[in-house]
């Protein structure tokens, strides 16, 4: 008698662990993905404040490095097209800040949106 009901525990904890580990995998990916996404609204914000302040180009180089790396985070399938479009919109608005030209400041801006959009997508999801 003791023996079917030890089977049965024993497998109501087996149920009980398979459900659990990818609902807190799950949970804890959402979190860094979540963070990532923040930060990468966050330092894009820097880096346009930075502009709009005129400071040295050094600092706002190194906020959108920052933003390169905390992107690559920032994954999440239902944006995956738009990340895309905002890592080309990244690298073309680097480009134009560190080359000195006008239209610098009004690509990193277009770049937020894109951003921004993202982050409301995947919390729309979450």
């Amino acid at each position: 008698m003791i023996n079917p009901i030890k089977k049965t525990l024993a497998a109501l904890c087996l149920m009980a662990a398979t459900i659990s580990v990818p609902a807190f995998a799950n949970s804890a990916g959402d979190a860094k993905v979540r963070a990532a996404a923040e930060g990468t609204v966050a330092k894009v914000e820097e880096a346009v404040s930075l502009v709009e302040k005129g400071a040295d180009k050094a600092e706002v180089l190194k906020a959108l490095s920052d933003v390169r790396q905390l992107q690559k985070e920032f994954r999440y399938e239902q944006t995956e097209r738009l990340r895309q479009k905002a890592g080309d919109r990244l690298k073309t608005a680097r480009e134009q800040l560190e080359n000195g030209d006008a239209e610098g400041p009004a690509s990193l801006k277009a770049t937020l949106e894109i951003y921004k959009e993202m982050l409301k997508v995947y919390n729309a999801a979450h």
